[in-house]
């Protein structure tokens, strides 16, 4: 783990969401203010970590695993989508190693849908996962080979072709996480209200994936969160809005202090 010390600098985890690798933060920490030290982490099952994707715990036990190593004592965490239930559930686990808490477009309480059934379904659920992140992304790639400009292509175009795991196959790592998410994410959803930690909620009511009312649903249930509304980025505002999340992380950071 890799993660600047400049003397006072607050220091953040970024944690991409389901699927991911830490380059959907790449914009953002450029864009970070020079009182926020940042570091945007593969979780297990993506990038270039070779730990195998597993629960929402594994993820959180992973991650303040990582906090050790890392010799940080407390993280301001930063979760989008999938990285949004980890960063939750971290809080939970071990609260005094949390300083803050921000939720990027998060799941929650009344995100899963009936598509989630399907896409964690024993014979639907492999071959579903297997379809959208193996022949996607090479897709994808094969669009970008015809239209390289960043300005030219699709935005979803850049974000399946960088989907990929050095250490197996990303499909696999995306089922493991659906399952799971429709076997245990209610459970941690009953915790929310022993979650004490400050918390900055970023959505786009227009979010097609995780609907604003699993947000407004974080604002009410964390009892000292606050909802902040970003339109036009959709669910990837990480990618798509980076200089407005990463000053609406900035901020959030100093008034911590």
């Amino acid at each position: 783990m890799s993660l600047e010390t400049r003397v006072g600098a607050a220091k953040v985890v970024l944690l991409h969401g389901q699927p991911g690798d830490r380059t959907d933060w790449d914009a953002v920490i450029d864009r970070l203010p020079g009182s926020v030290a940042a570091v945007a982490l593969d979780r297990p099952g993506y990038g270039d970590n070779p730990d195998p994707a597993g629960s929402i715990e594994d993820n959180a036990r992973w991650l303040l695993g990582e906090l050790d190593r890392a010799g940080l004592e407390s993280a301001v965490l930063t979760g989008h989508s999938y990285g949004g239930a980890v960063a939750l559930a971290a809080a939970t686990l071990a609260p005094e190693r949390v300083r803050g808490l921000v939720l990027v477009a998060s799941v929650g309480p009344g995100c899963l849908t009936a598509w989630d059934g399907l896409l964690a379904a024993p014979l639907a659920g492999p071959a579903l996962s297997l379809t959208a992140w193996s022949v996607l992304p090479w897709l994808a790639r094969k669009g970008l080979d015809h239209n390289p400009s960043r300005t030219g292509a699709p935005r979803a175009l850049h974000l399946l072709a960088g989907v990929h795991h050095r250490h197996g196959q990303v499909w696999r790592s995306f089922l493991t996480e659906q399952r799971e998410l429709l076997d245990t994410l209610d459970r941690w959803n009953a915790r929310l209200a022993d979650i004490r930690i400050p918390a900055l909620i970023l959505a786009d009511p227009a979010d097609r994936v995780v609907p604003i009312s699993t947000s407004r649903a974080l604002g009410e249930q964390l009892p000292c969160a606050r909802i902040e509304l970003i339109r036009g980025g959709g669910h990837h505002l990480p990618r798509r809005l980076p200089g407005v999340v990463a000053a609406r992380i900035g901020a959030f950071v100093d008034s911590l202090d």
